[in-house]
């Protein structure tokens, strides 16, 4: 049964269906959804590429920064690393191998778990982590995850990364008209709106703002779900989660009111209903959101960063060394500054991309000095004033 024939199926079961659910089949359905059936979205010839996707020193660069991490929590004998979402777990590959090369103190101390809920790229992650697979130093839980899972004992202080997670999560969507459900009619998916729930009202009011007229709103409900589980897991360490997105005072003063986007062979199109099952659905994040999610759950959220800012304090002691080490020619040197140009440039991934740091028993000083958080640190960018 193809995606659009599930979709067809649930819709005159149970009626009309929120957006959130269309999205969820869309994208998570077993064997059929987009990031269900192959793991070969990803990359030049996929339809998008992550930041692991443009060289290895996105995962070098934070290699070098989960070192600091790891002795600003006073070099603990475990450390745990979890990934939500790693796709083809290149960014833990680069990680674990530059950790092994340059960081083998930390190395020895660290677990890197991978939590994925695509079948198809949980075999991708077999494939490219073997190695570190059946030295023990990774792990990949078994199962559909619900919440975050972790291997050590949970006294283990613990680093939750997130690149490029939360903008796949299903989203509500709101309009003047109420919140969007896709019904069927004469055998078509149609858009139809219904009332929206109290809590999704309330989400807007306190992170958001509420559509008008001719707009539509993202109510990452889903998302927010999965951040409070997060920040209430980790027992001290780090949460990282590095995005595309907005802040409240953003949408305020008119940007980023609808972003839900689909994207297939590198093409964007606003239109979600065209290949449900064959095109990536995405939505930005809402950090002040997230940020509110941790503050409650009694983490501290440090200021928001581009990702142009964090990897630029970090790779800016050594001059980015960490790119250019295996290079043997100019011509490859050259190569490598246009993809690091990409990672770190606002006509890159530098300006798009956030960053959002937040830590439980840490302490604030060595929070400070840790080397992303030192570099820009006269800009603007706040989440707790976007709140």
């Amino acid at each position: 049964m193809s995606v659009r024939e599930q979709i067809e199926q649930e819709i005159r079961q149970r009626g009309p269906i929120p957006f959130s659910r269309y999205m969820h089949i869309c994208l998570y359905d077993p064997p059929h959804g987009y990031y269900s059936r192959n793991a070969e979205q990803f990359g030049k010839a996929g339809d998008f590429y992550t930041s692991s996707d443009v060289h290895a020193v996105f995962g070098r660069l934070l290699a070098r920064q989960f070192d600091q991490i790891w002795r600003a929590l006073d070099r603990p004998p475990q450390i745990e690393i979890l990934e939500l979402g790693p796709g083809r777990g290149l960014f833990a590959r680069d990680v674990l191998d530059w950790s092994n090369k340059k960081f083998p103190d930390f190395f020895s101390a660290l677990t890197y778990t991978l939590q994925e809920s695509s079948l198809g790229l949980g075999a991708r992650l077999q494939e490219n982590l073997r190695e570190h697979l059946q030295a023990g130093r990774a792990a990949v839980p078994e199962g559909q995850p619900t919440g975050p899972r972790r291997m050590l004992a949970t006294e283990a202080p613990l680093i939750v990364f997130a690149n490029e997670f939360f903008d796949a999560l299903p989203v509500e969507i709101l309009g003047t008209a109420g919140k969007l459900h896709i019904a069927l009619e004469n055998n078509r998916l149609q858009e139809t709106w219904l009332p929206p729930l109290a809590e999704e009202l309330e989400f807007l009011d306190r992170y958001g703002v509420h559509p008008e007229p001719g707009e539509r709103i993202e109510v990452p409900i889903l998302g927010q779900n999965w951040i409070g589980q997060v920040a209430r897991f980790i027992p001290r360490g780090l949460l990282l989660i590095i995005d595309y997105g907005y802040t409240r005072n953003q949408q305020l003063a008119g940007r980023h009111r609808g972003t839900l986007m689909a994207y297939r062979q590198h093409s964007a199109s606003s239109d979600p209903y065209q290949a449900p099952g064959e095109q990536d659905l995405t939505a930005h994040i809402n950090f002040t959101a997230l940020a509110a999610a941790c503050e409650q759950a009694g983490m501290q959220v440090e200021r928001l960063r581009t990702q142009s800012q964090f990897l630029m304090g970090i790779g800016e002691t050594n001059q980015f060394a960490d790119a250019f080490e295996d290079c043997r020619v100019p011509q490859e040197r050259a190569k490598v500054a246009l993809q690091l140009k990409h990672l770190v440039t606002p006509v890159g991934m530098g300006e798009n991309f956030q960053v959002l740091i937040a830590s439980r028993g840490v302490d604030p000083k060595r929070m400070a000095a840790l080397s992303g958080l030192s570099f820009g640190n006269s800009s603007q960018f706040s989440v707790l004033s976007s709140q």
